[in-house]
């Protein structure tokens, strides 16, 4: 269910004109960058996009790590924390995703367990969309450019 994402890096290949994507670069929303790149957080270039970048990653830490100075001082550790961080909540998800039914049809019945999957499932998907953003962040404060193939 929940794949690992491939290493392999970014799919290559252009949307069409009327894909959202396009539709969204061509109305000038300040967004851009590869494919699976964090809304709101400007593309590598811009004025600015790397605290748009550091608040984004931010939001995806435990909110404690807002007091510490050295992530803010040095994003792309806090990039590299982030997907590690986002990574082990989805070991976390699909753990749970994989034991639920026998841990919990006791105590909540099967129609809550389908509900538990569903908000699970749901909850895995949103964790799998931060981590490939988490990893395009990481790679563009590491100074790699996203260059699309034909």
């Amino acid at each position: 269910m929940f794949d690992r994402p491939a290493s392999g890096g970014p799919p290559l290949r252009a949307g069409s004109p009327a894909s959202p994507a396009r539709q969204r670069a061509a109305s000038g929303s300040g967004l851009g960058g590869p494919p699976g790149w964090p809304n709101g957080v400007p593309p590598p270039g811009e004025r600015g996009w790397d605290h748009r970048a550091t608040a984004w990653l931010l939001d995806h830490c435990p909110p404690d790590y807002r007091l510490y100075p050295a992530w803010r001082r040095h994003p792309v550790a806090l990039a590299w924390f982030t997907v590690r961080h986002l990574d082990a909540q989805l070991d976390a998800m699909r753990s749970a995703y994989r034991e639920v039914r026998v841990e919990l049809v006791d105590d909540i019945g099967p129609e809550g367990v389908a509900q538990v999957l569903s908000d699970l499932e749901c909850e895995g998907v949103r964790l799998l969309s931060a981590r490939r953003a988490a990893g395009l962040l990481l790679d563009a404060l590491r100074g790699l450019e996203f260059v699309p193939r034909l």
